[in-house]
């Protein structure tokens, strides 16, 4: 079975990380959406919320599992036996960023392959921390967000 890991603090999970996950799951037999503690970046959502709200916008499809994890992501590879990370490309910006985590990683664990995807280009310019700056001013995100995933940042939020 050919698993990848597409590792995120997804806070909140946005409809361009649905894209990601949709399109891997063409290639691959299990996508575990590994959702980051990340304290050091002072999410807005706990790791709990976060890992709810992916869990609900991906019920649909039968080939996700859902962790949480705080610890290094070769380390969570090797905890899931899965050797692909799985990273979303939006603008050239990314890719210096990502490309230097994916050295990263390999020079920790050579047999760790990262594969880049790019979102549909409607989904180009949407990331958590848009979605948040949105949030901050009670402004209108449901199109950027799944259905069951903005229903849940109302529940939060209110």
């Amino acid at each position: 079975m050919r698993s990848a890991i597409y590792p995120g603090t997804f806070d909140p999970i946005t409809n361009g990380h649905l894209d990601i996950i949709k399109r891997a799951c063409k290639m691959f037999d299990r996508i575990i959406v590994a959702v980051a503690a990340s304290e050091a970046k002072k999410p807005m959502f706990t790791l709990e919320q976060r890992i709810q709200m992916v869990q609900a916008a991906t019920t649909d499809l039968p080939k996700i599992e859902v962790v949480g994890f705080d610890k290094l992501l070769v380390d969570l590879s090797d905890d899931l036996q899965a050797n692909i990370v799985v990273r979303g490309l939006r603008a050239v910006s990314d890719f210096e960023y990502e490309l230097q985590m994916g050295y990263a990683n390999a020079s920790l664990k050579p047999e760790l392959e990262t594969i880049y995807l790019m979102p549909n280009l409607n989904h180009a310019f949407v990331s958590s921390s848009v979605v948040r700056a949105i949030l901050a001013y009670e402004g209108k995100v449901e199109h950027l967000l799944h259905p069951e995933v903005y229903r849940i940042v109302r529940e939060i939020r209110d």
